[in-house]
């Protein structure tokens, strides 16, 4: 898979939660760093996630936006 995207990070499945339209999956690509991304539930079957099975978590934004507390 070749993709435009430089931000690829290689992990884990964690979790997929499986909603009405939306499938959220947990990929962990170090230990405690774990990226979340919201997908169709016909992505999420098409690409065969299982917890426990390899992805890829792509990043792909033109806008980064940071926060602090209070």
């Amino acid at each position: 898979m070749k993709l435009s995207a430089r931000n690829q990070f290689a992990g884990t499945v964690t979790a997929i939660r499986k909603g009405v339209t939306t499938t959220h999956v947990q990929v962990e690509v170090a230990p405690g760093v774990v990226f979340t991304a919201a997908i169709t539930n016909e992505s999420a079957e098409e690409l065969g996630l299982a917890v426990g099975k390899p992805a890829v978590a792509v990043v792909k934004a033109s806008d980064v936006m940071v926060g602090v507390a209070g």
